[in-house]
């Protein structure tokens, strides 16, 4: 009696060894749900019972390579295992809603190869439709930072994949005139882990994101660069870089454009000298924008102010020398 129990335990122990060794040495195998969520001892079962009609005999590693075909290399259902994270909960109980029960079906019978092809395909079918269900939202804040709190659960790793972006963010353009007050804030659309630190850098007179080109001018914990009074010298790339535990989040980079005030007054008296040779002289109707006169420059009212006094001065005397000149010829006349 004890040895044949020990007999059948060493039995079933072999055969999961064999599983095991299987499912290793297979060619070109790789992880997916099947791998992730179903135990050795279940894919036993389920090929304890697969039949070579072919050559008339059980054969279990021919159960396990079909298994790997429809399951681990099939595309359609390692796309349908990468879910949002914390959802691989609802994968395994999919997976196992479709092969434990195949797996007490065909556990004590012998059953033809063909039929078991045809019953794993139908179950990574219905596993198909129903994993394609389940929630794909990474929480991933694109276009750049490591965010932890997103990510796949990805069944050909059998863990979680993070959002795969870049570290470095795209470069955000600040225009300032000069003498004025310019800052940069390090903020990103993602949660932060709770300890960080942050490097401020720059690369004067270049518009660059590489990083050789940096010099480090602050570290510490504040978010904000300011610049009291900007001048030429500030033009160029300002880079935030933030840390937690020594290892890189995320890089911000801002290029501070500095236009000088000798400049903006050049570039006011050319568009006001541009919509003076409109029409008329005219300004450009605006929607929604009051409409103001040209200013008229007080020399030019004067010098208007002084013709019409002149014209009515010249009116006045060719008025007074008409009426008498007349006068003059009728006492000549008398």
């Amino acid at each position: 009696m004890v040895s044949q129990a020990f007999q059948s335990m060493m039995s079933r122990s072999g055969v999961l060894l064999l599983l095991l060794l299987s499912v290793l040495l297979l060619p070109g195998s790789s992880h997916c749900c099947y791998q992730c969520f179903i135990s050795a001892e279940d894919s036993s079962r389920l090929c304890s019972g697969f039949y070579l009609s072919r050559y008339g005999i059980r054969n279990m590693d021919a159960c396990f390579r079909m298994l790997d075909v429809v399951f681990n290399n099939n595309h359609r259902v390692v796309a349908a295992g990468r879910v949002a994270k914390g959802h691989e909960q609802e994968l395994k109980k999919i997976l196992e809603a479709q092969i434990l029960p195949l797996a007490d079906e065909l556990e004590y019978g012998q059953v033809e190869d063909s039929v078991y092809e045809r019953k794993l395909q139908a179950a990574a079918e219905r596993f198909i439709t129903a994993a394609s269900r389940v929630s794909r939202d990474s929480g991933c804040v694109p276009p750049c930072g490591f965010q932890t709190q997103g990510g796949w659960y990805d069944c050909s790793s059998c863990q979680y994949d993070s959002c795969q972006l870049p570290l470095d963010c795209p470069i955000t353009d600040v225009n300032v005139t000069e003498r004025q007050r310019s800052a940069m804030s390090c903020d990103v659309p993602f949660p932060l882990p709770v300890s960080v630190e942050l490097v401020w850098r720059f690369a004067q007179g270049l518009r660059t994101r590489q990083l050789d080109r940096f010099e480090e001018v602050y570290a510490g914990a504040d978010r904000v660069y300011s610049i009291p009074t900007t001048g030429p010298q500030h033009q160029g790339t300002v880079m935030c870089e933030i840390y937690s535990e020594h290892n890189s989040v995320v890089r911000l980079f801002f290029y501070l454009s500095v236009t000088s005030r000798a400049a903006d007054r050049h570039q006011e008296l050319q568009e006001l000298f541009e919509r003076s040779l409109l029409p008329g002289g005219r300004l450009p109707s605006v929607p929604g924008a009051l409409r103001r006169p040209l200013p008229v420059p007080s020399v030019l009212l004067a010098a208007c102010l002084t013709a019409v006094l002149l014209l009515l001065l010249l009116s006045l005397g060719a008025l007074y020398w008409s009426v008498t000149a007349g006068e003059t010829n009728r006492l000549w006349k008398d």
